[in-house]
């Protein structure tokens, strides 16, 4: 299931819905409609975990594409928002965790060719969001080198610590797109929240794929274009 937080003309705070064809369904709105009560909000929704996907999959399934009226707006008609317009928590980040981008970063920003012996984590506020086809403010003062990179976010679902290697996919609810804007002049002094954390420097969307559809996140295509021209293109193979 393919996910949305989306704003119409009519709600004007963010709602929960799911991309069904070319529409939006509303799914506080399909659940009403069915006596079964569910959120109107993402991090909400998510909270509920896989039972809350199957009971919206199975509403979705029976409706069969006939919606009551006013909980399935053309897809066209609303504004999709970032998924989780504001999470909770910082976004963390790994580093140079594809070999093509170590490559890139040795000539680029003067790094090691080789790939690091641990992760290189790093984060972003929750103040980085913003939602598809939003502006990215680019500020000069800042920055002279504003740079993107197109990204898998993984979504976690419940709570977890000191999780084992084969356990990990199993606390992600589902699958998203970010890009990893990144002002590099700052990052080359070692400043990588400053470089990373600035406001509207993860845009994410449009959606959140649920997991059970995406059973192997290591074998996607990721692409990235900018002003229409294609910039970046891999797979999470390589990662």
């Amino acid at each position: 299931m393919k996910l949305v937080t989306y704003r119409s003309h009519v709600d004007g705070a963010g709602r929960l819905g799911a991309l069904v064809g070319d529409r939006v369904v509303d799914l506080e709105r399909l659940g009403a409609a069915n006596g079964i009560a569910l959120p109107s909000a993402m991090l909400d929704f998510i909270d509920l975990g896989p039972d809350a996907v199957r009971i919206a999959s199975d509403l979705i399934s029976r409706a069969d594409g006939s919606f009551p009226v006013g909980t399935a707006p053309a897809a066209a008609n609303v504004q999709l928002l970032a998924p989780i317009p504001r999470p909770r928590k910082n976004i963390f980040g790994i580093g140079l965790n594809y070999t093509e981008h170590v490559a890139e970063s040795a000539q680029s920003l003067d790094t090691s060719p080789d790939l690091p012996r641990q992760p290189v984590i790093f984060s972003k506020p929750p103040t980085t969001v913003i939602g598809p086809g939003a502006a990215i403010e680019h500020n000069s003062a800042i920055t002279q080198q504003l740079d993107w990179e197109v990204e898998l976010a993984a979504i976690i679902g419940t709570k977890a610590k000191r999780v084992v290697r084969q356990d990990a996919l199993a606390h992600v609810f589902g699958y998203s797109v970010i890009i990893d804007m990144s002002a590099r002049d700052c990052r080359r002094a070692g400043q990588w929240i400053y470089s990373k954390g600035q406001d509207t420097y993860a845009p994410m969307g449009p959606c959140i794929v649920t997991a059970d559809e995406i059973p192997d996140p290591q074998g996607l295509d990721l692409w990235l274009k900018v002003n229409g021209f294609e910039k970046q293109r891999s797979n999470t193979a390589y990662m």
